[in-house]
């Protein structure tokens, strides 16, 4: 039984269980117009890092979303997040699709269990509806990456300490899953790098590749043109476990190992793609300096290898610092990211060096409960070593500015 089928499955329950449980639906529509560089963007098959560029429309569905979420017993519930793309092609498909048990216990302590397809919890970034960001309509390098390439298809357990149990300031969560899918995972960060958007892929869905010179050779010519971030490959196991620590409702803490358990030597041949050994640590931290202003602020750092005797062998990092204020019915929130990718193999055809910079600003009004205007813009600075392989140039800066439009239901 294959991770599609496993998800066809669990989707096909969903469905059924919620015509006999009380369902609770929220959803979000977010229409943007932009302006951008001439850069052709990474979705459409060119070298640009933002979501929109070069031939992009500049008016566009960014993000529909509905949420829903269906009490089934006393411990048990479905959870579900659908999500609508116009670009590259119009398109509606699953990021999540999960089962979730927390009982009732008398314990001071709480535990919870998941089922299904879900987003590890290491953002404090995208805390919103459809695991969206209510700071910046753009994510930072490290989230964009997540929500391209990373998704637990599998069973997670969560042990809770509550302050409030324990007469204490502190709260503390242990987390640890296991899973299968995800062997293609650093794929993209190897052969494109990091990028800063908003694009989540969903289940039944792949990423294309943009100019990769290298993948006309003999040694990775079993590569499709496009990558299936959550695809089983090796048939093994992978984990993570992750620890929260909250103080009072002033300060958040989330730290996270990764590791996707993938054998470098697998290929799936029919599908084209490769098993990757992806492993990596997250650390990322919310500080509260009063009701209106916080700082966010994580870390990410890993390793990929991929091919008998490492044929790609990389490590890569990212920071992101943000600073947001809101003030009556404002929101300004401003982000640095830095992002690299560090060659560390001897194959001389495939150059996966990469490093860059970016900025970002965004302004959010609240006109009512379920409307909400906002204004961005961004720059970033990137270069990227196989860009040369195509005649492109190694090293670009991009800019844009978009005007959102958000309505909530």
């Amino acid at each position: 039984m294959t991770i599609k089928h496993v998800l066809n499955g669990l989707l096909i329950s969903l469905v059924i269980t919620s015509f006999s449980a009380s369902a609770q639906v929220k959803g979000l529509i977010q229409i943007r117009a932009v302006a951008s560089d001439d850069a052709t963007a990474f979705l459409d098959n060119g070298v640009g890092l933002y979501r929109h560029g070069g031939d992009s429309d500049n008016v566009l569905l960014s993000q529909g979303v509905i949420d829903y979420k269906a009490d089934l017993t006393t411990g048990w519930s479905a959870h579900a997040v659908l999500n609508a793309n116009q670009e590259p092609k119009v398109s509606l498909g699953f990021t999540q699709a999960y089962f979730q048990y927390q009982p009732l216990t008398r314990s001071k302590y709480k535990w919870h269990v998941r089922v299904g397809g879900f987003y590890p919890l290491m953002s404090l970034e995208n805390p919103d509806i459809g695991w969206l960001s209510p700071y910046n309509y753009t994510n930072s390098a490290i989230n964009s990456w997540i929500g391209e390439e990373v998704r637990t298809i599998g069973a997670e357990l969560t042990i809770k300490r509550p302050a409030r149990q324990f007469n204490s300031k502190h709260s503390f969560s242990f987390v640890g899953a296991t899973f299968k899918g995800n062997d293609p995972t650093g794929t993209i960060l190897s052969w494109r790098g990091f990028a800063l958007h908003d694009r989540q892929t969903t289940f039944n869905e792949g990423i294309k590749l943009g100019p990769i010179a290298s993948l006309n050779e003999f040694d990775l010519r079993w590569q499709a043109s496009q990558v299936l971030p959550f695809e089983e490959v090796d048939g093994r196991f992978g984990y993570y476990v992750g620890m929260h620590w909250d103080y009072l409702k002033k300060s958040q803490f989330r730290l996270y190992y990764y590791d996707n358990n993938g054998d470098p030597t697998a290929v799936n041949y029919s599908s084209g793609q490769y098993a990757w050994d992806t492993r990596f640590s997250s650390a990322a931290w919310l500080y509260k300096f009063n009701n209106n202003t916080r700082f966010i602020a994580q870390i990410l750092k890993g390793e990929t290898e991929m091919g008998a005797n490492a044929l790609i062998d990389n490590a890569f990092y990212s920071h992101y610092l943000m600073l947001s204020h809101k003030l009556d019915k404002h929101r300004l929130s401003i982000r640095y990211d830095y992002f690299n990718v560090d060659d560390n193999d001897t194959t001389t055809f495939d150059d996966n060096a990469s490093y860059g910079e970016g900025f970002t600003a965004t302004w959010r009004y609240q006109v009512s409960k379920t409307v909400q205007l906002g204004i961005e813009g961004s720059a970033l600075k990137s270069f990227i070593d196989n860009r040369a392989a195509s005649n492109l140039a190694q090293r670009i800066s991009q800019q844009q500015i978009q005007i959102n439009a958000q309505w909530r239901f």
